[in-house]
């Protein structure tokens, strides 16, 4: 299912059978956004479509990225920012989901015309942010540096200081430390908890797949000897890569957008990530104890990446990567989704027939909206946390999240062999918010 919006309504629609009936018509209201801004950035004589879809704000003030990519379209922002409410929903924190994007190749502008670009994109949205109502973040293509340009343009128009408007600033104008790494670093939680609750409730889970991984119970083998894939090498693919691999796991395989690697006994994040940046691509940075060699392994394509003989594979790049053409393919017994959306219904369907276990993205990728959280408090505060703090908060976050999210999935499952955490993630994410629509909506 190409369309990124329908794909998700497919995955909403599927835990229309375990809600309560009463629940139905509230869950309708979850079938389209709230609100949806379109307009049009005039720009040195050219025009770019611009997008804000606010999805639903019963649990607080919309939340979600801006991304700047030539492939943004009205069907993704809506199914991102649907994402991310279910995503704020799980992740137990204040807010509903938005998203937004313009349509524009940023590396054709200049510094100053992209700087402009940021400027007339928060002109176009500025009346309806805001820190009680909505509050934009980072995404593909745009940074700490545009957020402080958008956070400047939204304080001129509206007269005062307003740091809470827009998270993943830039640490000197209320940033907070840690949101570089929090989305990577969530993830490798998210990894870490999945792998404990397996050792402790193999059993139970009657787990009798064909995948040859799983039936040796890899999760019970050293870190050193679980073999990790991880298609993406930005900023959450960099750091997933960094964190796993300090905490003792073997990364085999990254990749970028043209291309990958693929290095046996476990490559280099850090001495990779320096390669990639001086020759422009992931491909030949065969790097093993900082020292890169192209004798330590082997150019590989995104797709074959995918399809690696690994413990875990992590799809930390595109949208709709799995789909029902590789799903069969897929060789590792787990996947955390730390793009969003990287599987498509009808490959979730055949990979939950295999036994494949899949961290579903709104709870694996939740880490970088929690940390947008904890600085938007911080802010509201102004009183600024060090990095281990946020550090701490943010585990003790996900892990009550995860605890959620397992006990139901331990539940569906006593009834579906083929229930997956994606089930049991949705369904706690839209009870939390269906519960506040009748508090608030009745």
């Amino acid at each position: 299912m190409s369309d990124p919006f329908q794909n998700a309504l497919a995955f909403l629609n599927e835990i229309r059978k375990d809600l309560k009936e009463t629940d139905k018509s509230y869950l309708d209201r979850l079938l389209k956004p709230q609100h949806l801004i379109k307009g049009e950035i005039k720009l040195k004589g050219k025009k770019y479509k611009a997008f804000r879809s606010q999805h639903n704000n019963a649990l607080g003030p919309y939340k979600g990225g801006i991304r700047f990519h030539e492939n943004v379209t009205e069907s993704e922002v809506k199914a991102l920012s649907l994402w991310m409410s279910l995503k704020c929903s799980i992740a137990g924190i204040p807010y509903g989901g938005g998203k937004g994007g313009v349509v524009v190749d940023p590396k054709k502008l200049s510094g100053k015309e992209l700087e402009e670009l940021s400027r007339e994109y928060i002109r176009l949205i500025a009346k309806h942010i805001g820190v009680n109502k909505d509050v934009p973040a980072p995404d593909v293509n745009t940074n700490p540096q545009i957020m402080a340009w958008m956070v400047d343009e939204y304080e001129k128009i509206v007269g005062h200081h307003e740091p809470g408007v827009i998270t993943g600033k830039p640490i000197e104008i209320g940033g907070s430390k840690g949101r570089d790494k929090a989305t990577g670093y969530g993830g490798v939680m998210a990894m870490k908890f999945l792998l404990e609750k397996l050792k402790v409730n193999s059993g139970k889970l009657r787990i009798n797949s064909p995948i040859s991984n799983f039936n040796s119970q890899f999760f019970n083998k050293p870190s050193s000897q679980i073999t990790i894939a991880i298609q993406g090498f930005g900023n959450v693919g960099y750091f997933f890569a960094k964190i796993v691999s300090d905490e003792g796991f073997r990364v085999v395989s990254v990749s970028d957008s043209k291309g990958g690697i693929y290095v046996k006994e476990g490559l280099d994040p850090v001495a990779t990530l320096e390669c990639k940046n001086e020759k422009g691509k992931v491909a030949d940075c065969y790097c093993v104890g900082g020292v890169c060699d192209l004798r330590n392994g082997n150019t590989i394509s995104n797709d074959e990446l995918l399809e690696l003989d690994v413990d875990i594979l992590v799809p930390s790049a595109l949208e709709n990567v799995i789909t029902k053409d590789n799903a069969a393919r897929i060789k590792a017994p787990i996947i955390i989704e730390m793009a969003n959306g990287p599987t498509t219904k009808e490959a979730a369907d055949i990979l939950a027939k295999k036994g494949t276990i899949i961290v579903p993205d709104i709870f694996a990728n939740s880490g970088g909206v929690t940390v947008s959280y904890l600085e938007w408090v911080q802010n509201r505060m102004g009183y600024y946390w060090e990095e281990e703090e946020v550090d701490g908060k943010l585990e003790n976050l996900m892990k009550a999240s995860f605890n959620t999210m397992w006990t139901r999935y331990l539940g569906l499952r006593e009834n579906n062999k083929h229930a997956s955490l994606r089930e049991a993630a949705y369904i706690v994410a839209v009870e939390r918010i269906i519960e506040a629509e009748k508090l608030r909506r009745p």
